[in-house]
């Protein structure tokens, strides 16, 4: 049976030092596994990108991991997700990753983590996919960015529709629904408790 929906979350290697971080990937791990969609993600095993990954599987999900040969051989490869992709290089990796979800979530995470949020942002800006972009603000991480963001604006470098391709919140149950509707997923069977 095909997921009801998939969601790629790009996320941090690491924990971070604060407890809300972990206990937000856990959350969007089990709400997208309770609502029988897919996980996509890096295919590493620790940090964030492990404990969304782990709490997706626990909760029923399809995980799509896609990793390249490099980081496997590191010994970062999640080997018990539902698909594992190696792949040669980070430019497949993030290619197979935007085509195989409805829908793109940034967690916190580092200059990974950044990186794809802005490529996907640009892509949807430039009309080279349609799908939802959020950004999820735990315990405040992005408001800094977010403040950086609006300062563009207002130089004149960015504008409001700009802005505006990008969803943020701090509630992870109504970001990630938000992205499933805009995504154009609500209307499925299996999506009723959204």
């Amino acid at each position: 049976m095909s997921p009801a929906f998939s969601i790629c979350v790009y996320c941090g290697s690491r924990n971070g030092v604060a407890e809300p971080y972990s206990d937000t990937a856990r959350a969007v791990g089990h709400w997208i596994g309770e609502r029988g969609g897919q996980l996509v993600y890096g295919g590493g095993s620790g940090g964030l990108m492990g404990v969304v990954a782990d709490a997706a599987l626990a909760a029923g999900a399809r995980v799509v991991g896609i990793i390249p040969q490099a980081l496997v051989d590191r010994e970062w490869a999640k080997r018990d997700c539902t698909e594992l992709h190696i792949v040669d290089s980070m430019h497949e990796r993030k290619r197979m990753m935007a085509e195989r979800a409805d829908a793109f979530l940034a967690l916190p995470g580092g200059i990974g983590t950044l990186e794809e949020l802005f490529e996907v942002w640009t892509w949807r800006q430039l009309g080279y996919h349609d799908k939802p972009v959020g950004l999820l603000d735990v315990a405040g991480y992005y408001q800094p960015l977010l403040g950086f963001l609006r300062s563009s604006v207002a130089a004149g470098f960015m504008n409001d529709w700009q802005m505006s391709l990008v969803r943020s919140g701090d509630d992870v149950a109504g970001l990630l629904a938000a992205l499933v509707q805009d995504a154009g997923l609500r209307d499925r069977s299996n999506l009723s408790q959204i």
